[in-house]
């Protein structure tokens, strides 16, 4: 029962990239287009842009964060 950018959680991976018209897109912008509010956003094109490039230092910032959850207290 659930559907959306968090996908359909029925272990069928073929189905985890359905629309909300049902159609199951085979790329990321597409599946991401398909939830886009009109005119909230622009659309994304056929390549996945680095979230890094329009944040200076987030890389860094992501990686230290990141490292907390890759250390001793979560093995």
């Amino acid at each position: 029962q659930v559907r959306g950018l968090c996908g359909t959680f029925t272990g069928d991976q073929r189905d985890e990239f359905m629309t909300p018209e049902g159609d199951v897109e085979t790329g990321v912008a597409a599946f991401a287009n398909a939830f886009r509010a009109a005119g909230a956003c622009p659309a994304m094109g056929p390549g996945i842009p680095d979230p890094c490039h329009g944040f200076p230092g987030s890389r860094e910032r992501a990686e230290a964060a990141c490292a907390v959850l890759m250390g001793p207290a979560f093995r």
